[in-house]
């Protein structure tokens, strides 16, 4: 099948009956292929139309809600679903939850070829606002996200995910107009220039360190931290009890960060160790450990696949990589360490399957589901593995 072929637009009648990574909505051509159909809801009947064909798959538009699902709802946002910032506006709350679920646990069961599955997902109050950080988009004349699977502009002055100053940030900019204008409104000259401006809640000013507070601790914020403080919360909680640290055991925490769940968890335990390979990220989880009187949590800047570990097996290690997943070496690396158990924190259900799949000589006793960004698809898991007898 040549490109031209392979494109050429065709309509179909089909019935949507899950969800798939990006939440799309999933269904079966006639001849058995999954076609994948973006702003669609679990329960539709729809006419869409074929863009983009594959050999087992297909990417199709909706043309027509013949009967609209149960679980369909009018978006509250004007720039949905245009804006690439969220997938799930279509559908209610409860049913974006399940969709979350459904996507865990099918990845634990044929990627990771696991028994085990998570029983819920926990989620925040705040189903909006929520997030204390924003990057936005600029061409020169507009400034706002990034329409879905593309570098055009969607003017944005009101996003509905983004926490109430930041969204008064995002007005006077919007009203700003070109990048030369954004730093008279707050942004940093640095990312004005490159067309790109990224906003902090709870900065006083552009270039003031953000700090975030968590559980009576607070953190100095330098490269990545959770943009959902109060899911967030909720998922330190998870793993300090999956963790179940003592005053007479140590820790380790792989892809630390800024030391957040490090100190979190680290605070129960006799020592522990956070690695990290961002020397910004080190330094401020130092300060973080110093600020917050931790004495016993120490921050070493590594690669968390290749370090000389030069302590004794640690009773428990804390795993949270990017979304592609542990590396081989940082596989092998948690397995030299041998500890009695491992938290794994993953926001790719997909490569976290595999990594519990080659975890060998542990038992995955428990998964939990965290709803971190709502109303899009991504979605967080905490894990508890325990080391078999005689392993």
């Amino acid at each position: 099948m040549n490109d031209a072929v392979s494109n050429v637009a065709l309509e179909k009648r089909v019935s949507i009956t899950g969800y798939g990574s990006g939440g799309e909505g999933v269904a079966r051509l006639d001849d058995g292929r999954v076609v994948f159909v973006r702003n669609a809801a679990r329960g539709d009947v729809l006419e869409i139309t074929v863009t983009k064909e594959r050999r087992g798959s297909a990417n199709a538009e909706i043309v027509k809600i013949l009967s609209p699902s149960p679980h369909r709802v009018e978006p509250d946002c004007p720039a949905y679903p245009e804006c690439g910032g969220c997938d799930f506006r279509h559908i209610t709350y409860e049913e974006e939850l399940e969709a979350k679920l459904q996507r865990v646990n099918d990845a634990l069961a044929r990627i990771g070829g696991l028994p085990v599955r998570a029983s819920g997902i926990l989620s925040a109050a705040n189903v909006d606002h929520y997030r204390n950080k924003a990057t936005l988009h600029s061409d020169g004349k507009r400034l706002g996200f990034y329409r879905s699977n593309s570098r055009d502009i969607i003017p944005v002055d009101h996003c509905l995910l983004l926490k109430s100053d930041l969204n008064e940030a995002l007005k006077k900019l919007a009203r700003a107009g070109a990048p030369g204008e954004f730093t008279k409104v707050g942004a940093p000259s640095e990312f004005a220039k490159l067309g790109v401006v990224t906003l902090h809640s709870g900065q006083n000013k552009p270039g003031d360190p953000m700090i975030e507070e968590i559980d009576g601790l607070s953190f100095i914020v330098s490269g990545f931290f959770q943009v959902n403080a109060g899911a967030a919360l909720i998922l330190f909680r998870k793993a300090r009890e999956f963790a179940s640290m003592s005053k007479y055991e140590s820790l380790i925490d792989l892809y630390c960060g800024v030391g957040a769940l490090t100190l979190f968890v680290g605070r129960d335990a006799g020592s522990a160790l956070g690695v990290e390979q961002n020397p910004a990220a080190v330094d401020a989880a130092r300060k973080n450990a110093t600020h917050n009187g931790f004495p016993n949590i120490e921050f070493i800047c590594a690669d968390a696949a290749a370090w000389d570990t030069g302590v004794r097996s640690p009773d428990c290690v804390i795993v949270d990589p990017p979304r592609r997943g542990l590396s081989g070496g940082a596989l092998q690396k948690v397995s030299d360490l041998s500890p009695g158990r491992i938290v794994y924190i993953s926001c790719d259900p997909a490569t976290l399957a595999r990594d519990l799949r080659l975890l060998q000589g542990y038992t995955v006793k428990e998964v939990c589901v965290v709803d971190m960004f709502p109303r899009t698809a991504n979605v967080e898991c905490c894990c508890l593995l325990v080391k078999d007898a005689g392993s």
